[in-house]
């Protein structure tokens, strides 16, 4: 098959392609993180070529236009609405020692868009952030932002976080979990009510395996937990429920550095106005309020800084993650989740964090690319 050439990168500056979207219920919050990393990258110092993964899975070329990948009126926006090519397929390299990037259109010849030294995936959930696109870019052979397989994986499925933290000894909060066939059985659908039960209320019933709070319900009534599992299963078949806890929610960033991994200064989610909870629409719609940085002690803000960066390093990390904590009453920590690839949106902690650290958000976006062109791919 012949491909037609288009002219190869003449600066000779790295080509990052900057891969968003995606089949996760994430897609928007994908899209916006993008449009900002798209606004906030040195185009004196890289090129950047934006691939957009629709809700459907086509890898379409975008248009290197991040106001059009914003929040307008309430509504996230979609890779299919900024997609330069409404056909048009774009293919990576499938094979070590190719990084050619192609785009197939019916009834044209294949179109070479150049080589990419370097991919950024700035997917959120499942189908991106959870390894499956590591792996991909792992038997390609071209390098990549943030965390291998393994670390993405399990960074992802909030039962496995647990485990190995807690096999870590960090404090983890109490939980069950809720398998697919085990809700398809009324014996099955019995025996969760009366774990969920000896939890206490009020608990949250969440999607295993996604993010950006989506599918969450806080249950105070156990006659409202069926319609709150239900709604989670939207999202993910496997479900986690964890028991509530009385404390502060805390954030901490981590970053690898050449001496290794630092954490930021960390953050306080301030939750208010009728919300109970860091839900979908209090996190990226209604804006509620992030304070970088938590007033903590010197004492309590070490403390946590010492234990993202071992939460970074019990699961494998690599590039950087945001840990979650809460801050009990009874002063001690326990942690909620770890987010391999956090958001990078205007109103997102990771970057306030480094910000307020003294790494300005366009320093932080060179610091991972080029630690991703120092880092190879494959066993390391």
């Amino acid at each position: 098959m012949s491909i037609e050439q288009t002219s190869q990168n003449p600066s000779a500056k790295p080509r990052v392609a900057i891969v968003f979207g995606g089949r996760s219920s994430e897609h928007g919050v994908s899209v916006v993180t993008a449009g900002s990393v798209l606004r906030a990258i040195d185009r004196e110092k890289y090129d950047v070529l934006p691939i957009g993964i629709t809700q459907e899975g086509r890898w379409a070329l975008v248009g290197d236009e991040p106001a059009r990948m914003s929040i307008t009126d309430g509504r996230m926006p979609d890779v299919a609405q900024v997609a330069e090519a409404v056909d048009g397929q774009v293919a990576l390299p499938v094979a070590p020692g190719h990084r050619e990037v192609v785009l197939s259109e019916p009834g044209a010849t294949p179109k070479a868009l150049g080589e990419v030294d370097v991919v950024f995936p700035l997917l959120h959930g499942p189908w991106g952030e959870d390894g499956t696109l590591q792996g991909l870019l792992e038997l390609s052979g071209v390098p990549y932002v943030g965390n291998g397989v393994l670390s993405s994986a399990v960074g992802m499925d909030k039962e496995f976080t647990k485990r190995i933290l807690a096999s870590h000894g960090l404090g983890v909060g109490r939980y069950t979990i809720v398998r697919p066939r085990e809700w398809e059985t009324e014996d099955g659908r019995a025996a969760v009510r009366e774990r969920v039960a000896g939890l206490g209320l009020p608990v949250f019933v969440k999607p295993c395996r996604a993010g950006s709070s989506m599918g969450i319900t806080k249950v105070k009534d156990l006659a409202a937990l069926d319609a709150a599992i239900e709604e989670a299963r939207r999202h993910d078949p496997k479900l986690i429920i964890e028991a509530g806890v009385a404390g502060r929610e805390i954030e901490c960033g981590v970053l690898e550095f050449e001496d290794g991994p630092r954490a930021s200064v960390p953050a306080e989610v301030l939750v208010g106005g009728d919300y109970e909870f860091y839900d979908f629409e209090a996190k990226y719609i209604d804006s509620s309020e992030v304070r970088v940085p938590a007033e903590l002690t010197e004492a309590e803000t070490a403390e946590i800084r010492r234990q993202a960066v071992e939460a970074f390093e019990a699961l494998g990390c690599e590039g950087l993650a945001r840990v979650d904590f809460f801050l009990l009453d009874d002063g001690s920590w326990i942690i909620n989740e770890i987010n391999t690839m956090p958001g990078f949106t205007p109103i997102s902690a990771y970057p306030k964090m480094w910000e307020a650290t003294g790494l300005s958000y366009p320093e932080l976006i060179d610091r991972l690319l080029q630690a991703a062109l120092r880092r190879s791919t494959g066993l390391r």
